[in-house]
């Protein structure tokens, strides 16, 4: 009878010491799977912010024919970007003439005056 108790006792201790174990296993189990919903939600969160950053620093350029230097020959369209269109007419805002917006945005002059002709500015 001693024998009995002491099986059953130690049995038992064996679960109780089992029971730990396979708890805290399924609680890992379930700390790795909110952990990995947590990072999913938080990339796509990321995704998300960065596409707005995106659209917010999109700029389009804007073509402007520009005039031909050599006679005879047909005018080359160059796409003129929005940064350097808004550098020259600030240039020409603070009261720079021609050829000084033309050296400072590196353009020739012909196309500052074009740029500031399809802005509809008076020179």
């Amino acid at each position: 009878m001693l024998d009995i108790a002491i099986i059953l006792l130690t049995i038992g201790v064996i679960l109780i010491a089992l029971s730990f174990f396979i708890k805290d296993r399924n609680r890992v189990e379930k700390d790795v799977e909110e952990l990995s919903i947590n990072l999913y939600e938080e990339t796509n969160k990321l995704n998300r912010r960065l596409k707005i950053v995106e659209e917010e620093l999109m700029i389009d350029t804007q073509t402007i024919v520009s005039k031909s230097i050599i006679p005879n020959k047909p005018a080359a369209k160059k796409p003129v970007h929005e940064i350097i269109v808004n550098q020259i007419l600030a240039l020409h805002k603070q009261g720079y003439r021609i050829n000084e917006i033309s050296k400072r945005s590196s353009m020739p002059e012909e196309l500052v005056i074009e740029v500031l002709e399809t802005r509809g500015v008076k020179q």
